[in-house]
């Protein structure tokens, strides 16, 4: 589900403060080597150290030819100093004084794992970017199956304030929609193969649903065209189902939700297709792990910013960025409702309820977490075509755990 401004609304403007750069967000290869000089010896360091920030304030002493004109300067990082042996004979001998702020080595090993990350995304876009393929007109329901109560309208219904939290009667209702979601996801992974359309994934999908005498919540949610949603590659999220055939080496997460007797099951896992690289592979197996972290720190009485704390610690450990824009939602008898689940560090608010369903649903990103969405106002792609994967589950909190309903 996505939170706040999207294709759907007007997008925030960024503020100045965040247009800024500083020193250490810039990339290792931006950051020079300063020149430490002395009377007897030269020495070099780098500026962004493990344990050192980037951000020095170097000051100049007097030299034997007068006052140095930087001596009362503020020398920004990326001040080169005298290199080369030409430039250095040429240079009167100076002293630098360095004052450093110390920082995590934790926290740097991570932030330049995540560079590194970063650059070799370039390496792994060796496909073409996605492009839209010709989407096949909506399938048709039978009129017996009971419709969610948003289907034939025109926008978008409210996120619901209403925790979804169940009696036994309501859990066990629940359960049934999962379980059924479960098993349309992993039929719907076995469609998954080189030349096969996502088109013909969403009609197969369609189908079992139907057969099993429940709907398909995604078909008319704020007019989405299809029954499943599709990502493939560096598409984050929504992907309509279209007449585009997978190829091999290719990623593809499928979105399933069912609509059974009044609840609704949601439940979603990213597919290999074919011979897919190792950064990818590895991409996938994090993500999963990332979402099982997450569902580990949920009980009875836990608060819900540890999941976001949880997944992120984990991502960044591999270098991988947590997508903020979408987020996990309650859902029981409303398909979103309250409450909102942040997958990254965040300071939020509330504690979780037995009795109480919602999804977690975290998205990661080989580089950018940016996004851009398609003119259909529903594919949401990485803005640097970067790939993306996401793993989602349905749980429910008991008073000494979680209960996965959706479980694969």
């Amino acid at each position: 589900m996505e939170y706040g401004p999207g294709p759907k609304w007007q997008n925030l403007q960024s503020s100045p403060a965040q247009n800024q750069i500083s020193a250490s967000s810039l990339p290792l290869s931006s950051v020079p080597l300063l020149i430490f000089r002395s009377s007897t010896a030269t020495s070099m360091a780098l500026t962004d150290s493990p344990l050192y920030q980037s951000t020095a304030s170097l000051q100049l002493s007097s030299s034997p030819h007068g006052k140095s004109p930087y001596s009362s300067a503020k020398l920004s990082p990326l001040t080169f100093f005298p290199s080369s042996l030409s430039e250095r004979k040429s240079c009167p001998q100076r002293k630098l004084v360095i004052v450093c702020k110390k920082v995590s080595g934790l926290q740097e090993a991570m932030r330049m794992r995540r560079e590194r990350e970063l650059q070799s995304t370039k390496k792994i876009r060796r496909r073409p970017p996605l492009r839209r393929g010709k989407v096949s007109p909506r399938l048709p329901v039978p009129d017996y199956i009971p419709r969610p109560p948003y289907v034939g309208l025109p926008m978008l219904p409210e996120l619901a304030k209403e925790y979804q939290i169940h009696d036994s009667e309501g859990i066990a209702q629940m359960r049934a929609a999962c379980e059924l979601a479960a098993r349309v996801l992993d039929y719907a992974g076995t469609l998954v193969r080189p030349s096969v359309t996502t088109d013909e994934i969403d009609k197969a999908v369609h189908q079992m649903i139907i057969e099993a005498g429940a709907y398909p919540s995604p078909l008319g949610y704020g007019g989405f065209p299809k029954s499943v949603c599709t990502s493939v590659n560096e598409c984050m999220c929504h992907g309509i189902p279209d007449s585009r055939q997978l190829q091999d080496g290719d990623i593809i997460n499928i979105d399933v939700t069912v609509y059974l007797n009044g609840y609704h099951g949601d439940t979603s896992k990213t597919f290999l297709c074919g011979n897919v690289s190792e950064p990818l592979k590895r991409l996938v197996k994090v993500t999963e792990e990332c979402m099982e972290r997450g569902i580990a720190v949920c009980k009875d009485g836990a608060s819900f910013k540890k999941i976001g704390k949880r997944i992120s610690e984990h991502a960044e450990k591999y270098g991988f960025g947590v997508v903020e824009r979408f987020v996990g939602h309650g859902v029981g008898t409303i398909f979103h409702s309250e409450p909102i689940i942040y997958h990254h560090s965040n300071e939020e608010p509330g504690c979780m309820v037995e009795g109480q369903t919602f999804t977690i649903e975290p998205i990661l990103t080989m580089g950018s977490i940016e996004c851009r969405t398609w003119p259909d106002n529903w594919t949401t792609v990485t803005a640097d075509g970067g790939p993306a994967a996401q793993f989602e589950h349905t749980i429910l909190i008991t008073r000494t755990g979680a209960e996965i309903l959706t479980k694969y």
